[in-house]
């Protein structure tokens, strides 16, 4: 049986890759007309995303990037900010 949650519900929830690593707190949902487009993750501290970011609040990844939600949110590891390569022209 589907289980629904509200998104309201979502907020504070611990974020984790699908490798293991913790990627940070839901901070807010984004949502586009009736849908939901993706959602804002707090960098906190010993988290993935205050190691790679350094002093960047956080990132927004699209709700396509997420794998499963329930007591804790799994993320693919293509959320995972990248700054190698050429920027896009």
């Amino acid at each position: 049986m589907l289980k629904l949650r509200r998104v309201s519900e979502m907020w504070g929830l611990k974020t984790f890759t699908d490798a293991g690593d913790y990627f940070g707190d839901i901070d807010e949902a984004i949502i586009e007309g009736n849908k939901l487009f993706g959602w804002k993750i707090r960098s906190t501290r010993d988290s993935f995303l205050s190691k790679t970011l350094g002093g960047a609040k956080g990132v927004i990844i699209p709700h396509q990037l997420v794998r499963a939600i329930g007591d804790i949110v799994i993320v693919s590891k293509a959320a995972i900010p990248s700054f190698e390569g050429d920027t896009p022209e």
